[in-house]
């Protein structure tokens, strides 16, 4: 499993020009499931997100959590996470999850991430989205589990 987690001051997901779901102040996740990865995987990696400490404190130090500031989530599946380049130009993605077992595990990584009583936001699933963000520091930190 491997989430790039962007600190953004907004985020937004469109589809076909119809806006899906948007954040303020927060983490923009992108998602990544491997064919190796199961629940147990989800748990941890859901809980190292929602407990990430690089929001800005008073002293602008990357100090505090989404809890601190209030901040929200907005989860983004993205298999390409997965495409290896280490041969030829065309990416393999033979490394990510089929389908049906990525999307369960997104689902349940997006569930596991609203435990803790924050405001989570998703994109779809499977579709072709539009992202918009607006990164802050910029700060983007990569997790591999």
């Amino acid at each position: 499993m491997r989430v790039v987690v962007q600190r953004v001051k907004t985020a937004s997901v469109n589809i076909n020009g119809r806006l899906i779901s948007q954040i303020n102040k927060g983490f923009l996740v992108f998602l990544g499931i491997s064919k190796d990865d199961n629940e147990q995987k989800i748990n941890y990696l859901a809980n190292k997100v929602v407990n990430l400490r690089i929001m800005a404190d008073s002293d602008d130090k990357m100090n505090l959590g989404l809890k601190d500031v209030k901040g929200e989530i907005l989860i983004v599946s993205q298999f390409t996470l997965y495409g290896d380049c280490q041969k030829g130009n065309r990416p393999s993605f033979i490394k990510a999850a089929k389908p049906q077992k990525a999307e369960k595990l997104y689902q349940l990584f997006i569930q596991k991430c609203k435990e803790p009583n924050l405001k989570v936001k998703n994109g779809v699933f499977g579709a072709k989205m539009s992202i918009e963000l607006i990164n802050d520091g910029p700060v983007t930190l990569i997790i591999d589990n």
